[in-house]
């Protein structure tokens, strides 16, 4: 497979498809006049199906750390508006986490949200941007980072860590069974120091994994690798459990709706402990919302996602 590269430019070609669309928009219970909160907006795939719903009385609120991203957003919703004929429905971008989020309504003037709207995947488009090292095929820099003008770049981070630290990071955010092999490759000697691009990445950990394993996965060999670092280089679940605990009861008002997309275990296991609360939601989604086999079939990304709803109740 050819490395892969997208132009930062080439906002207007977006190719994210949004993960359960029809479920996520049944689930959001969407009326005029509420207040939405899209809080990883990406390509608002989502979003510019939820503007209409909520129009002419409603506000839209879309927060990604990503400033592609959000570019992607700003254009798909414009486009989407002028087709639609929906241009007075207000909209807000804001770059940064959704964690953030008691800031940004903050300055909007608003107390509180009626719906927020979390999907936790990658997009397709960062996959494709080949100047992060989000794909396993890119030939730019390991970045890693949803924001590029904040922190430090994968790359950096593989120089500081230390073998301990990055067992610990293998095992607890990619649940990787090889994580000893794979840190202790990556501290070894040179190369350690050469581990500047995902190809560099992919050929160390393809050489502390056993032959039969990388010959008979099903996924990628480095998958696990590659989420774990990204996770630890964004701090996702920090960010994450941060909403779960402080953001999510603060702002959401009562009889608010939270939707959350997931894609791996460790996502899923802190929603689903979160909405178990009692005191704080109602869990509509015992057990998860999962894609249809259709939807597997054409947008293969969706096989791992799963749904959680939970309800505000009166505090």
């Amino acid at each position: 497979m050819p490395p892969v590269r997208r132009s930062k430019s080439a906002a207007s070609t977006a190719v994210h498809q949004p993960v359960m669309l029809r479920e996520v928009l049944r689930a959001l219970e969407l009326r005029d006049g509420l207040r939405v909160v899209d809080g990883t907006v990406g390509a608002a795939g989502h979003s510019v199906q939820i503007r209409p719903l909520i129009a002419p009385n409603g506000i839209l609120i879309g927060t990604d750390r990503d400033p592609m991203m959000l570019e992607y957003a700003r254009i798909n919703l414009e486009k989407a508006a002028a087709e639609k004929e929906i241009a007075g429905t207000p909209y807000h971008l804001c770059q940064g986490s959704y964690a953030l989020l008691p800031e940004y309504l903050k300055k909007l003037g608003l107390p509180q949200v009626d719906r927020v709207l979390l999907d936790l995947g990658l997009s397709s488009d960062q996959l494709a941007d080949g100047d992060r090292g989000f794909s396993f095929h890119a030939e730019g820099p390991l970045d890693l980072r949803f924001d590029t003008t904040s922190g430090k770049p994968a790359s950096e981070w593989l120089q500081e860590w230390s073998e301990e630290e990055l067992v610990e990071i293998l095992e607890n955010w990619g649940e990787e069974k090889f994580s000893r092999q794979i840190a202790a490759a990556l501290v070894a000697g040179k190369p350690r120091r050469s581990i500047n691009t995902a190809s560099d990445l992919v050929n160390v950990v393809m050489q502390a994994i056993p032959v039969k394993v990388t010959r008979d996965s099903r996924k990628h060999p480095a998958t696990r690798v590659f989420q774990a670092l990204r996770i630890a280089v964004n701090e996702e679940l920090r960010q994450l459990e941060v909403m779960l605990d402080e953001i999510l009861p603060q702002c959401l008002a009562t009889d608010g709706l939270a939707v959350i997309i997931t894609f791996h275990s460790l996502e899923d296991r802190m929603v689903k402990n979160a909405f178990k609360k009692n005191a704080i939601w109602t869990n509509l989604t015992p057990k998860p919302i999962e894609p249809t086999r259709v939807e597997q079939k054409v947008n293969p990304r969706s096989r791992s996602a799963k749904v959680r709803v939970a309800r505000r109740i009166p505090s």
